[in-house]
């Protein structure tokens, strides 16, 4: 099985993140997006999921699956997902999020007090989000 969390790591924004300051991603109609729906999860309940909690509850949720959540679990990550690093919080809207020692995961807004302590934590991991765009 495979799995999207990392521990005692702390993801930081895109080389290419449009934005200096955090951002809330914006409602676009109806629908909740990706970003809406990782941002509610990880900034409601920091340190409360995973990585793969996050990743498998905003699929379920973006395509209805509301039972046989451990089957369906098992059969997505049956193969490789994508991990917190294409969130589109990372990439876009300049998130950086830490995994704890449990893999538990928060968000902390680029240019906070926290997240340049993340950055200068030589006990802690550093990995670059994804870039939008092909250097």
């Amino acid at each position: 099985m495979h799995s999207t969390n990392y521990f005692n790591t702390f993801i930081e924004i895109a080389e290419d993140c449009p934005v200096a300051a955090a951002e809330i991603p914006p409602l676009k109609g109806d629908n909740k997006s990706v970003a809406n729906l990782q941002f509610e999860m990880i900034l409601e309940h920091p340190y409360g999921y995973t990585s793969d909690d996050v990743v498998f509850g905003v699929y379920a949720l973006k395509n209805g699956i509301d039972s046989g959540l451990e089957d369906a679990r098992a059969a997505f990550f049956s193969k490789g997902q994508a991990c917190l690093r294409a969130s589109p919080l990372t990439k876009r809207y300049g998130w950086g999020i830490h995994h704890n020692a449990e893999g538990k995961v928060a968000a902390y807004p680029a240019g906070s007090e926290e997240y340049q302590r993340f950055l200068e934590d030589a006990g802690v991991k550093k990995v670059r989000a994804m870039r939008s765009k092909r250097a």
